[in-house]
């Protein structure tokens, strides 16, 4: 009896260890069988009694109209992993999963996937939608979880383990009406949006008020759109160009502005144009001209042309890693929220021994007094709801790429 209890105990012990990821190393992750979907950037091996990598997941779309903001993430994603887990010290080991930026089933799934993995941390979702699908997942399961992309206010507020890496829709909407009063003040104003989508609304939301507030001339405020009928927008451009809009603010992705500036050139409408976050990723549009986009105005904490040595290092990596593409404004959004992880994980003393609720007590704790330079900004800091404050920036296409507004 003595000899059964002490193997049944031995049994017990390797279980658990098992189970807890007690091994020195990270399990293994199998090849994605879709071909598009990124291999698992393994941290480094671990050398006898290291602690184990930390597991950090992203979710977002790496397939379909969106996949420029979710390539781009990960991309950047990728960079920050590599440099990190050269340095010797707390590994990471990463994994991407797909949700096609389907603010739904997909979305859950593709989180799911990424806890069955054993995900610790996730760095994600890139969409609104998606974010908003998911982020009470999070705060049920205990995962800290940090967006380079998703700007909803709702997102934040969905629970204190979910943090934000860019500006909220209001904040980016008002930053908008700002610069507008400085540098179009007798404007005559018209704003197209996705009434459909969170981060549209939210972010006209913001520029109406401010606006307001300002008192600039928003002669259309009402050229709406939807998803479901966003495939010819020829009405909304119609609206502002009979209003005899001079500017033409456009807060939605870039798929749908290259339509609006496709059919403006059609019909000769050459108003200045005025986009958000959202609007980076169009001079990378199939079949689009980018021509058409000279003298688009977006906002964009990220500047590829910079020439400080951390941009510069960046971009040459990336450019390396992407067949030459350009990173934008997502690509260093994901660089920078791999490296706020890092530097919290490392301060709080945690790695891939420790329980995923325990690693997200103590990010928490982190990121209430943690201030991070980066890529996309200095001195970056978060509120009590985990939304970001740093210094908005904006840009201008100039002879096909982004140059700094004057």
């Amino acid at each position: 009896m003595k000899k059964f209890v002490a193997m049944l105990l031995a049994v017990v012990m390797v279980l658990s260890l098992a189970a807890c990821g007690g091994s020195s190393a990270p399990a293994a992750t199998e090849a994605p069988a879709a071909a598009d979907a990124a291999p698992a950037a393994d941290a480094a091996p671990a050398a006898d009694g290291a602690a184990p990598a930390i597991k950090i997941g992203l979710s977002g779309p790496m397939t379909g109209g969106a996949s420029e903001y979710g390539l781009a993430v990960r991309g950047g994603m990728e960079i920050a992993v590599a440099e990190i887990n050269a340095k010797g010290g707390l590994q990471i080991e990463f994994k991407s999963e797909d949700d096609e930026a389907d603010g739904s089933d997909k979305a859950v799934s593709a989180y799911n996937s990424l806890k069955d993995w054993g995900m610790q941390i996730l760095a994600g979702a890139v969409t609104t939608g998606s974010s908003l699908a998911i982020a009470a997942e999070t705060v049920n399961d205990n995962i800290f979880m940090l967006t380079p992309s998703a700007s909803a206010v709702d997102v934040a507020m969905t629970g204190p383990n979910v943090y934000q890496m860019c500006f909220t829709d209001p904040n980016q909407g008002a930053s908008a009406a700002e610069l507008m009063a400085q540098k179009w003040a007798d404007a005559t104003i018209g704003v197209i949006y996705d009434s459909s989508d969170a981060y549209s609304s939210g972010v006209v939301d913001g520029f109406l008020t401010k606006a307001a507030e300002l008192g600039l001339n928003v002669a259309v405020d009402n050229a709406a759109f939807t998803a479901d009928n966003k495939a010819d927008l020829s009405t909304q451009v119609n609206l502002c160009k009979d209003a005899g809009c001079d500017l033409v603010f456009l807060p939605f992705y870039y798929t749908e502005a290259a339509q609006v500036l496709t059919y403006a050139n059609t019909v000769g409408y050459k108003p200045t144009f005025f986009g958000c976050d959202g609007m980076d990723g169009i001079l990378n549009v199939e079949g689009f001209d980018t021509s058409l986009a000279e003298g688009l105005v977006l906002m964009t904490p990220f500047d590829a042309n910079a020439t400080d040595d951390a941009t510069v290092a960046f971009v040459e990596q990336f450019k390396a890693n992407n067949g030459g593409k350009i990173p934008n404004q997502f690509a260093a959004d994901g660089y920078d929220v791999i490296y706020a992880l890092y530097n919290a994980c490392v301060a709080a003393g945690v790695d891939g021994s420790t329980p995923a609720a325990d690693v997200c007590a103590a990010l928490q704790e982190q990121f209430k007094s943690m201030t991070v330079d980066g890529l996309t900004g200095k001195g970056m800091t978060w509120d009590e709801n985990g939304m970001i404050s740093k210094a908005p920036a904006a840009m201008v296409v100039t002879n096909g790429v982004y140059a700094p507004m004057a």
